[in-house]
């Protein structure tokens, strides 16, 4: 059996990596590199193995990040069958066409620009989407299945993002069964809204992410505290307005969540919330359909909210002159839009109306990855370029880590903690360099577990995990 680091090896986007067994080659996850200059190049190179060879893939969960690139894949010829969670699946059939929209979208200002010049393609279209959704299978967390002869597999709850899974799968070549484990993105335990990450005991290969291996989030006291503070202090002091770059999917609820509660318990003026992304209106709908993977907190402002009871002014924007005629409001609102690391959709216009004001604020819930805008502010950017403009950033910046939905340095030691015995080999990935190699020092030091960080590309064969094909 062989293990291919396609993505996410030194780096935190771009998830994907290729089993290969005796007669099955599978995917486990398929997704867009984000950040940098080069991203959008890497997106378009052809993919290193045939498509129509592998035999079906397993995603962990819905983000754009872990499940870009699958209509890529099936449009160059993968016709097998792709595995996630139900509620995966409902995210899935809103992500993947609004991600091809973007794709759309571009390839025409591109042309537009060119003038029809060497104009690139769309990396797929709506109608890709289309076709790769017929492909995408629900299968319940806890249930085992058999993806094909051979194979066993298993969906765990990673508490990350709504339907997003931990991936317990058993190979078995010539009579003798490995057992690989892919953490996917862990969520932070004790968060609001959902479940904690599921304990795992036992695996022979562990791949396991460290996004914030290296870091350690506030508490949750401390950090709706934060959140309180830069609130009030905006709104109703400065009078600015506060924007929220927000991933559609899992941070938008989240916040959401955060600003509810604290209004209904009287710790916040209610502030005036748009929520500008028609994606994170549909993926707030499908949250709210799946209330069987809250928890018990979360079910119960779920329920004060459908009662409409102590809820802030809340309002979605449907249309793009709703979009528009939020730039006009001067004070008083938190606006709320995608995409979360500032490269691509509305929130791109709400920066370049409010970072010159003083008076307003930027409060970051997520990671921002290298080469995004994002990051240029959260470095403490003076100026950023926004559409073509060069535009002076005068408002405060705020990085809120303990909003994060990914699991802390503590958090991930504790979940690696929960294995009875060391696997025999463990993967860092999902983290940039510096992250990964730390954590994988602490996996060592503490744990005496064999680990190691691998390179993009990197093709370990088990069971000698010293021989490196490249």
């Amino acid at each position: 059996m062989k293990l291919n680091f396609l993505g996410a090896a030194r780096e935190v986007t771009g998830s994907c990596f290729l089993v290969e067994a005796l007669n099955l080659r599978f995917l486990v996850d398929c997704g867009m590199v984000q950040g940098g200059r080069t991203a959008a190049a890497r997106n378009r190179e052809p993919f290193t193995f045939d498509p129509a060879s592998i035999d079906f893939v397993l995603l962990t969960h819905a983000h754009i990040d872990h499940s870009g690139l699958l209509p890529k894949l099936t449009r160059a010829g993968f016709k097998g069958a792709i595995y996630a969670t139900p509620a995966t699946v409902d995210l899935l059939g809103v992500m993947l066409p609004d991600s091809a929209h973007i794709q759309e979208s571009d390839a025409k200002r591109s042309a537009k620009r060119s003038r029809g010049e060497d104009a690139l393609p769309p990396l797929y279209t709506l109608q890709d989407a289309r076709e790769c959704l017929q492909q995408v299978r629900g299968i319940e967390y806890d249930r085992e299945f058999a993806p094909r002869v051979g194979v066993r597999a298993r969906f765990r709850d990673a508490g990350h993002i709504l339907g997003s899974a931990i991936i317990e799968v058993w190979v078995t070549e010539y009579g003798y069964p490995t057992k690989l484990v892919f953490s996917g993105d862990l969520g932070q335990p004790g968060r609001p809204i959902l479940r904690d990450p599921t304990p795992i005991e036992d695996a022979d290969i562990l791949v396991i992410e460290s996004t914030y291996g290296n870091r350690q989030h506030k508490d949750l006291s401390a950090t709706e505290e934060e959140m309180i503070g830069i609130v009030e202090k905006t709104l109703f002091e400065r009078g600015g307005n506060v924007i929220v770059p927000a991933f559609a999917v899992g941070r938008t609820q989240e916040v959401l969540y955060h600003l509810h509660r604290l209004t209904s318990e009287g710790r916040l003026r209610q502030p005036k919330v748009f929520v500008d992304s028609p994606m994170a209106t549909e993926a707030t709908r499908i949250t709210r359909e799946h209330l069987e993977l809250f928890d018990e907190q979360a079910k119960r402002l779920a329920g004060w909210h459908a009662r409409g009871e102590n809820l802030p002014y809340l309002h979605f924007t449907e249309s793009a002159e709703e979009s528009m005629a939020l730039n006009q409001i001067r004070s008083g609102a938190i606006i709320i839009s995608a995409s979360g690391m500032c490269d691509a959709g509305r929130i791109r216009h709400h920066l370049r109306h409010n970072l010159p004001r003083k008076e307003c604020s930027v409060l970051f819930s997520g990671f921002q990855a290298q080469g995004t805008l994002g990051r240029q502010l959260v470095d403490g950017a003076q100026r950023v370029r926004i559409f073509g403009d060069d535009i002076p950033v005068r408002a405060a910046i705020h990085s809120v880590d303990g909003l994060s939905a990914h699991a802390d340095q503590p958090a991930l030691m504790a979940w690696a903690r929960g294995f009875k015995q060391a696997p025999e080999q463990t993967f860092v990935v999902h983290g940039e360099p510096s992250a990964a190699q730390n954590f994988a020092e602490l996996l060592q030091q503490q744990l005496g577990w064999q680990v190691s960080v691998p390179e993009h590309g990197q093709v370990v064969p088990w069971p000698d995990f010293l021989a490196i094909e490249r």
